[in-house]
């Protein structure tokens, strides 16, 4: 009999109740998440990754006037977290982190700065100080939102080749070659102006990406030129419906490991829509899933793919789904998982 039971992690504001990152079990058997308890206590670790081998995870920190990333070991039998090390800088802290799967090299996104940066690693997956700080400069047409740049995403190609940040305030998707944590400009694509790029998540099996727009609350369809680092835009289509007129921002976006499906979350309409990707990549609106609570800002599938998490910060819930793979399908098993201000949630690898 296989694996039932898989941890996650989710990563919170604490602004009000939460006290940091939070550890729960997801019970594949009983179809059911379990044992929610905090893991480890910091200020505002909003988002969260994971190192291919299960020893590390990182987290976006603040501590006072600063932010930056802090270093976590992971325990193998009790999942617990233990701290390394945080590296630190003046200002806002990161939105985004990421590792490759070598484990030497961690890049961040800083929405406020405007900012990327790229961190060396120690052998036990502490951090080094910050090797490459790349500001992006610009603006968008939408003054309240776009007045500067505003890098929300930062993470690296499937070839481990290129470091990719998504531009919220320029409306860019820059990539940058990176060697020993030294990034340089390698190509940029501008999208629709206004849009608001956030999040862009890789086809597993095709040179394609799907960019989530929180703006304009689009996927765009992306081919991806591995040699020469560009991508291209080759399609644009709503995750929310054309008559919902109320406030909606576009939040995350995911793949089956099958590529055969995209999933988008939505900030306002609270909603996952669900996308079926056709033999050339793009996308076909299959259905909307309510969140059943208020703004959404992550989701995650699980391991075995046949169960979906989705994380609604304004109600603080984590909602579980059964994900049909053959269909892409969401439906509901357990809604209002109480993690306080919930914004990112993970799992260990299989």
């Amino acid at each position: 009999m296989g694996k039932t039971k898989w941890t996650g992690y989710a990563g919170t504001y604490t602004k009000g109740a939460s006290e940091g990152i939070y550890t729960f079990t997801l019970d594949t058997e009983k179809k059911q998440i379990e044992d929610v308890k905090v893991a480890a206590r910091l200020g505002n670790p909003t988002y969260l990754n994971i190192t291919a081998d299960n020893r590390n995870l990182y987290a976006v920190v603040k501590e006072g006037s600063q932010g930056g990333v802090a270093a976590f070991s992971i325990d193998a039998e009790t999942g617990a977290l233990t701290e390394l090390n945080r590296q630190l800088s003046g200002g806002a802290s990161p939105c985004y982190v990421s590792v490759d799967s070598a484990k030497k090299t961690v890049v961040s996104a800083n929405y406020h700065n405007g900012t990327v940066s790229a961190y060396l690693t120690n052998k036990d997956g502490s951090l080094q100080p910050a090797v490459s700080v790349i500001e992006h400069t610009g603006s968008g047409p939408n003054p309240e939102r776009q007045e500067k740049p505003h890098v929300h995403f930062a993470d690296f190609t499937p070839d481990k080749k290129y470091v990719v940040a998504v531009d919220l305030g320029n409306d860019t998707i820059t990539t940058y070659a990176h060697d020993g944590g030294k990034l340089t400009e390698k190509a940029v694509l501008s999208v629709r102006p206004g849009s608001g790029p956030r999040h862009l998540a890789f086809h597993p099996g095709r040179k394609l990406a799907y960019c989530m727009t929180e703006l304009s609350n689009e996927v765009i369809v992306l081919e991806f030129d591995e040699a020469s680092g560009t991508f291209k835009d080759v399609q644009y289509i709503k995750t929310i419906p054309e008559d919902f007129t109320e406030n909606s921002q576009g939040s995350a976006i995911h793949l089956s490991s099958d590529g055969r499906f995209v999933y988008a979350g939505n900030r306002g309409h609270d909603s996952i829509a669900v996308f079926a990707a056709g033999p050339d990549g793009k996308l076909s609106l299959v259905e909307y899933t309510s969140t059943e609570g208020s703004w959404p800002r992550d989701f995650v599938l699980d391991p075995t793919e046949k169960f979906v998490v989705a994380a609604n910060q304004e109600s603080g819930t984590l909602v579980l789904y059964a994900r049909d793979p053959e269909t892409g399908i969401l439906t509901l098993l357990q809604k209002d998982v109480p993690v306080p201000e919930v914004v990112c949630v993970k799992f260990l690898h299989g």
